[in-house]
């Protein structure tokens, strides 16, 4: 559908990003069966479901029909949908896609500190089970965590089971497992810990979330590496880091698409390849179950 005048004004402050490639290919790697993908959004239509203007992307619509597709294609049989920045607090557009969805399904969605309680009941009864909070991709408090307020609105998701998902940069903070030491509800990190795999595995952010994750405080998920590699795919530097997430403590790891591969700064991959990455990640097959299949049905409750 062609963009109206307004939108096309708004990709002056907020540049469209590249589309995912929506002909995925069959993966030369067979999922077990209830494997989860635990990190992907769903974008538009655009004229149904505005942008908010503070965003630092624009992304081309991703539509819950394609990436249904795009799970059947893969082989996997459960999803969990992550409310994006550009649509704010506002989580209308997943929370219609995870109603309509074709498989089970699970939300984690973006609040603010004044959220009511019934507003929380009623994201649960829909399907969420935690809140993001992004301090990469929006246009202020970069890098910036206001622990006070979190704690706070930790405190009350903590009665539904729920978790805080971050999206950070594990280097910006070398203290951060005694940051989150005592926190009320476990944490999840995507990316990896989200830095750049030149900073080595002794960075000490990066020792930092490792000391979490062995302490069972913190999740990550192995995602986007894209974003942190310095190599083409398949991200050869990516893997160490991977096995040493795993090495710390298998049971707090899961598996993502990151789909549709928002702000992509490299050529557009397949998602099969994400797929056929985890022959290296994960060579073990029964591993790769409890990493794809047990830790995010752990995690997400999937058997409520």
């Amino acid at each position: 559908m062609p963009l109206t005048p307004e939108q096309q004004a708004e990709l002056a402050h907020a540049p469209l990003c590249a589309p995912a490639d929506f002909q995925p290919r069959r993966p030369r790697l067979a999922l077990p069966a209830g494997a989860c993908d635990t990190h992907a959004h769903v974008f538009g239509p655009w004229s149904r479901y505005p942008y908010v203007k503070a965003r630092i992307y624009t992304p081309p619509d991703a539509l819950p029909a394609q990436y249904a597709g795009l799970l059947q294609t893969l082989g996997v049989s459960r999803a969990v949908l992550i409310q994006p920045s550009v649509y704010g607090t506002d989580n209308t557009a997943m929370l219609d896609a995870m109603k309509a969805f074709p498989l089970p399904v699970r939300g984690v969605a973006v609040v603010d500190d004044a959220v009511s309680d019934d507003e929380l009941q009623r994201l649960h009864a829909a399907g969420v089970r935690g809140v993001r909070v992004n301090g990469v991709d929006v246009k202020e408090n970069k890098g910036v965590i206001d622990m006070a307020p979190l704690t706070a609105l930790a405190r009350r998701i903590a009665p539904l089971g729920w978790h805080v998902e971050f999206l950070m940069h594990a280097d910006e903070f070398p203290q951060l497992d005694r940051l989150f030491a005592d926190f009320p509800v476990p944490i999840v990190l995507g990316h990896l810990g989200y830095m750049k795999t030149a900073k080595g595995l002794q960075d000490p952010g990066f020792q930092a979330l490792l000391r979490l994750v062995r302490d069972q405080r913190a999740w990550v998920k192995l995602t986007g590496p894209y974003r942190i590699t310095g190599e083409a795919l398949p991200y050869a530097d990516v893997t160490p880091f991977a096995h040493a997430l795993l090495a710390a403590a298998s049971g707090h790891v899961i598996w993502g698409t990151d789909w549709p591969h928002v702000m992509m700064k490299s050529a557009m991959p397949n998602d099969a390849e994400f797929v056929n990455m985890l022959e290296t990640w994960v060579p073990d097959a029964g591993l790769r179950e409890k990493v794809l299949v047990k830790n995010p049905e752990r995690l997400y409750r999937f058997a409520e």
